[in-house]
């Protein structure tokens, strides 16, 4: 069925979950945890753990490395990957947030699933052409394709990246002692049924709460609502003192279930240094339309919307405007 711009268009909105894509995890393990030296300790080796550095040191779309104490802006892909044993995994969901410090601002994009477009390698493994959902990148060539085929996408540089294992999110969410939401729609997905109204929800159902979209009226997008309310439940429990206690078992579901090339002195850095960014948040709407190719629904986002977008967030992150490469070829 198709999905037409009317019903998916929607309004630039201010948000308040800063610390939801400023990294959960930052807050969680490098901000009111780190309280004595045997905590910094055991926080800087869990880190040492989560820490997976890119092949490359630069974007190919940047002419050098950006520098927290210039305060230069910086862009993140956060993404949740749907692994399961046996399987190579694809994105569950993607993010991407741009902060400029000197503006006092941070824009937030979320990227639909099902989004057609090319996939990109740019490391030599891959040369094969493949135009499929955006979010098959990451089942061909990992977090590595995955950021090329944004950066190619967008046309923006990506400096930094945080992959969360939606399938163990459910260990995150037990370790800060559950969530608290209210959900709109009465749903069963894998097992779980949830009913409408407040709840306290366990790991389990926290991630089926955090997956479902086919009973959703909005779909992806409300997904994408209920993701992001999910991770800042998560960051409201973090941060409270009843969870210092538990920080060696928070500590242990992070390792587990997050990786990042971002080093502790990095989020520390990005703490201190990206805080002011907080005053102002915008999240931009993709807008596009369903349709069905061969046999597969897509996500169609035309030249125009993304050239709109890129010019955004280009000069969100001090960069000129350029064109975005047309897809055009690639729709059908």
């Amino acid at each position: 069925m198709n999905r037409t711009r009317s019903t998916l268009k929607g309004k630039r909105r201010k948000v308040k979950w800063f610390r939801v894509t400023m990294f959960f995890l930052v807050i969680l393990i490098a901000g009111g945890a780190i309280y004595g030296y045997s905590v910094y300790h055991n926080v800087a080796k869990a880190v040492s753990k989560m820490t997976s550095p890119l092949s490359r040191e630069v974007s190919a779309k940047r002419e050098t490395k950006v520098e927290f104490n210039n305060s230069d802006p910086i862009s993140i892909l956060m993404v949740g990957v749907d692994e399961r044993k046996g399987d190579s995994g694809r994105t569950d969901s993607m993010i991407v947030v741009t902060i400029n410090p000197k503006k006092k601002s941070t824009k937030l994009l979320s990227i639909p699933r099902d989004t057609r477009t090319l996939l990109v390698n740019n490391n030599g493994k891959s040369t094969k052409k493949r135009v499929t959902k955006i979010n098959a990148a990451y089942a061909y060539g990992g977090i590595e394709e995955t950021i090329d085929t944004v950066e190619n996408f967008l046309n923006i540089p990506i400096d930094y990246y945080i992959k969360v294992n939606m399938e163990s999110f459910k260990d995150i969410v037990d370790a800060v002692g559950g969530i608290d939401v209210n959900n709109k729609y009465a749903f069963e997905l894998d097992g779980v049924s949830l009913e409408t109204g407040k709840q306290h929800l366990n790991g389990i159902e926290a991630l089926e709460y955090a997956r479902m979209r086919h009973q959703d009226p909005l779909g992806d997008f409300g997904r994408q609502q209920r993701q992001r309310e999910v991770i800042s439940k998560i960051v409201a429990k973090g941060k409270s003192f009843s969870t210092l206690t538990k920080y060696d078992d928070i500590l242990n579901a992070l390792e587990k279930n997050i990786k990042t090339n971002l080093t502790l002195e990095d989020m520390i850095g990005i703490q201190s240094t990206y805080k002011p960014a907080a005053e102002k948040m915008d999240s931009i709407q993709m807008d596009g339309e369903g349709t069905t190719i061969d046999g597969i629904w897509y996500y169609l986002v035309d030249d125009e919307t993304r050239q709109e977008i890129s010019d955004q967030l280009r000069e969100h992150l001090g960069l000129a405007k350029e064109t975005v490469e047309s897809l055009d070829s690639y729709s059908y």
